[in-house]
């Protein structure tokens, strides 16, 4: 099933929302332009993390934009997003590039928890209509066995992972949740949580 996701319209009241709901239109923007130049020029790619989850019904996030390419194509990856216009950031991490449109980054993982982006990888994701542009979507099951095996003791914001979860629980595929996390104590802490709350289907 096709979703069609959308922007959100501003509200006149608090100067904190205002800002936020800046934030995200220029993350909107940054998205559909890295998103409409891949599309037509290649490589492939999937939108993934916190904007993947908002595609299926997550609450819109305010500080990144996630997309996977195959670590065999981020050269190409480079290419088209400078060519659109980005300005193309390598920090010291290795596993991804940043694309810079004005102060807002585009993150482009080839990596995802130390395991390379392989095609079968991109196969999995659903052609999705966000911002008025049809995109592959890595699927939400996915995104957030992704999310929890990120979590470590110096990252484990459980606070930014319930309102998501709650949203797509009902689409969630849980017996692999379980299975694929069951490595990470932090993630199988976040999963007895989400039980106790009656996210768990």
């Amino acid at each position: 099933m096709t979703r069609i996701v959308s922007s959100a319209v501003a509200s006149d009241g608090d100067p904190m929302d205002r800002a936020v709901e800046a934030r995200r239109a220029q993350l909107r923007e940054a998205l559909r332009a890295a998103a409409s130049a891949l599309k037509e020029h290649g490589p492939r790619f999937a939108l993934a993390g916190s904007y993947a989850l908002w595609a299926y019904g997550a609450p819109e996030p305010s500080h990144d934009v996630d997309i996977l390419v195959a670590e065999a194509d981020v050269t190409a990856a480079v290419t088209t997003l400078r060519d659109a216009g980005f300005d193309v950031e390598h920090p010291p991490e290795d596993w991804l590039f940043k694309a810079r449109t004005g102060d807002t980054v585009v993150d482009v993982l080839h990596r995802v928890n130390g395991v390379p982006i392989e095609p079968a990888t991109l196969d999995r994701a659903e052609d999705r209509v966000v911002l008025a542009l049809s995109m592959p979507v890595l699927p939400p099951t996915a995104v957030v066995i992704q999310k929890l095996n990120s979590l470590t003791e110096h990252h484990c914001d459980f606070a930014k992972l319930l309102p998501a979860v709650r949203a797509i629980r009902e689409q969630l595929d849980w017996e692999r949740v379980d299975t694929q996390t069951a490595d990470n104590d932090f993630a199988v802490a976040f999963l007895v949580l989400a039980g106790r709350l009656g996210l768990r289907g």
